[in-house]
């Protein structure tokens, strides 16, 4: 394959910073380097010079925090997407958006490939290349990991040290992670072994719940449209309300998770999870749905969501499948508007009530005091009726 320019998806971590300069001596081709940052919480001010002393003859450092929030994180929370009942897929939603930046300055620097650091074996080199296929047909995809002939992190480590590229991996720390605005992940490594717990001191966005405080921290979320809006009455935007609660959330040692996951290429991974401020917002949307779904309206939305968290998990973000059942599950959202208010407590996010002005939940219908609404004699004809075809089976039997 003949390159003359590429864009690099460029982390500054491990992968990608020996990626630049094997890219070179490989295909004796440009390299660009492209940077999203997503709130990773990493002082950037330098990862355009490193790219550039890496061998990159030009860096974009983008700062796409708002557009994560907004055009991605929310429209999957707004659909309560959970892989495998209980991956919030943090990283998963952030490839599409960092592939569709790549591929615009692709074409804006008029390169004929882009390039990425995920692995073989992984689920991001799908993410990837499917979103760069579906918005760029005629990209060619340079995947080093399926390419060159390191075969594990240590190997990359070694030649990081050789040829004196900076890195922030070291042996002693030979776990994966990858942070945004939403979550942080954690593989491989010590955490291959799911036996074992994992070390108290890896974790960065939450304390321990037997850390957090004894006394309950209580919140409200206000909601529009299906989206949060404001946290204790102030509005904020897509990102500073989710990096609030994050810090909110992460003091009272909410969001953490261990799960091992069936990865889209067919094996099981080990990893571990920390979402503060996504848990959270995900137990206070749904407890407003409680209050504003129609029952039917819940109940066919709910049976779509595993195959909703399904494509957004194996990268099938930019297909007309998501975009479609995306309109079903926005027109859903028309009357999720409302507070939530929540107890934090020692990792516990807990409910302490809801209110909406559409809310079809009505305290009169439901007493069990006296009331005039609703006329129990009615149940009697309802019971018979669904009660006809198991009569009829139980005859049958006989």
């Amino acid at each position: 394959m003949k390159i003359k320019k590429a864009v690099m998806a460029y982390s500054g971590g491990l992968d990608t910073s020996i990626a630049i300069k094997w890219m070179k001596e490989t295909y004796n081709c440009e390299v660009i380097a492209y940077c999203a940052d997503l709130g990773q919480d990493e002082d950037l001010s330098g990862i355009k010079q490193k790219a550039l002393d890496t061998g990159a003859s030009k860096a974009y450092v983008l700062d796409m925090k708002e557009e994560f929030v907004r055009d991605y994180v929310f429209p999957m929370l707004r659909a309560n997407a959970v892989y495998e009942g209980t991956y919030l897929l943090g990283t998963s939603i952030a490839r599409p958006l960092i592939a569709k930046k790549q591929i615009e300055i692709a074409i804006k620097e008029q390169a004929d490939a882009v390039a990425h650091g995920a692995t073989g074996k992984g689920n991001d080199q799908v993410r990837f290349e499917l979103t760069c296929y579906a918005l760029k047909p005629d990209v060619k995809i340079i995947a080093p990991w399926r390419e060159w002939e390191f075969n594990s992190r240590e190997s990359l480590i070694n030649y990081a040290k050789k040829h004196k590229i900076p890195v922030p991996v070291t042996k002693k720390k030979p776990y994966s992670m990858d942070m945004n605005l939403f979550h942080i992940s954690y593989e491989g490594g010590i955490l291959e072994d799911p036996w074992a717990e994992p070390p108290e001191s890896m974790f960065t966005m939450s304390v321990s719940p037997e850390k957090a405080p004894a006394k309950p921290t209580y919140i409200e979320i206000g909601y529009k449209d299906g989206n949060p809006v404001s946290v204790d009455g102030k509005k904020l935007s897509p990102a500073k309300l989710l990096k609030h609660l994050n810090e909110v959330a992460g003091k009272n040692g909410i969001g953490r998770l261990d799960l091992v996951e069936n990865r889209y290429v067919g094996m099981k991974a080990r990893g571990v999870y920390e979402t503060p401020g996504g848990t959270v917002l995900h137990i206070a949307h749904r407890a407003l749905e409680s209050i504003t779904l129609d029952r039917e309206v819940m109940h066919m939305r709910d049976s779509l969501i595993p195959k909703y968290a399904e494509m957004v998990y194996y990268g099938y973000w930019h297909t007309p499948e998501r975009e479609a059942l995306q309109g079903l599950m926005d027109a859903s959202q028309e009357d999720v508007t409302g507070t939530v208010r929540l107890k934090l407590y020692k990792g516990n996010c807990i409910v302490a009530g809801r209110k909406a002005p559409r809310s079809l939940y009505s305290a009169e219908l439901a007493t069990f005091e006296a009331e005039s609404v609703y006329d129990q004699r009615d149940a009697e004809g309802f019971i018979k009726l669904n009660a006809l075809r198991l009569k009829m089976r139980a005859r049958l039997r006989k």
